[in-house]
């Protein structure tokens, strides 16, 4: 589990409590890297004891600091060195799961065998708000995802719109899937929860690209994700356990999609 995390205290907590309510996924250990203005964010009392129950329960946590900042692709390179496993998920530090969230990714991937499945975030203060004229965008991978090269400008590119508000979780609802069952389908990239076949990440080159785009910059997820979806194929899991919190970003300063630089500068490939 790898979370970068900056003046969030309260939002952390949140989000390592989810993990620490995971079941039947054995092993997993989280990394938080912390680039708070301030004292970091695990030292408020809410993470710490978060920070206590995890361990308690038996799964590591290593808590780092990265300062000075170089942006968002840089904090992710970091943490994702500090990962051995076969498996990362790449978690924001706003986001709550619901119990059998991680399980149901772990298996996912692991029956798909792509390079990443993810869960796209509720915006529960949406859940009103149907927007049908996005579900045309929901599509099922009837067999094992296949690599996918989606560029701006193609229906593929499209996709992301179900990812907004709670489009989703209509979706979801929609489709009545008995307890239990899940389904995969096609994306141009999920944000916030994300789940890489770390060696599939690392051959598409993971979040190396951070050297060429400034600090001020935006679309890192988006530029490692199109880059695995064409090398290994990629795949959205429902039903989603992920749930933004719909706190202020503390990434005030976004000059630049990370994502844009990249396919400029390698518009052969990502």
């Amino acid at each position: 589990m790898l979370i970068p995390t900056r003046n969030r205290p309260a939002e952390l907590a949140v989000t390592l409590a989810g993990l620490a309510a995971q079941e039947g996924v054995a092993g997993f250990g989280v990394v938080v890297s912390d680039q708070s203005d301030g004292d970091p964010a695990y030292a408020h009392p809410a993470a710490a004891t978060m920070v206590r129950a995890l361990r308690h329960r038996g799964y590591p946590v290593l808590l780092t600091r990265r300062l000075p900042r170089r942006g968002l692709a840089e904090h992710r390179a970091y943490l994702l060195d500090a990962s051995v496993a076969r498996y990362v998920l790449c978690l924001d530090d706003d986001v709550w799961l619901e119990p059998g969230t991680l399980r149901r990714l772990v298996t996912a991937i692991g029956e798909l065998g792509c390079g990443f499945v993810g869960n796209a975030v509720h915006g529960l203060s949406y859940v009103d708000d149907v927007r049908p004229q996005t579900h045309r965008h929901y599509e099922e991978w009837s067999g094992r995802p296949v690599p996918e090269r989606v560029r701006p400008g193609t229906p593929q590119w499209q996709r992301a719109s179900i990812h907004s508000a709670a489009n989703l979780l209509h979706v979801t609802e929609g489709l009545r899937l008995p307890a239990g069952a899940w389904r995969a389908y096609k994306v141009s990239w999920v944000g916030g929860c994300v789940l890489y076949d770390r060696a599939a990440l690392v051959d598409s080159g993971g979040f190396d690209f951070w050297r060429r785009v400034q600090p001020n910059h935006q679309g890192e997820d988006v530029a490692a994700q199109l880059a695995v979806l064409e090398r290994h194929g990629g795949a959205g899991v429902l039903p989603s356990g992920a749930y933004h919190l719909e706190s202020p970003t503390t990434v005030t300063e976004r000059d630049v999609e990370a994502w844009e630089v990249v396919l400029a500068d390698s518009p052969g490939r990502v």
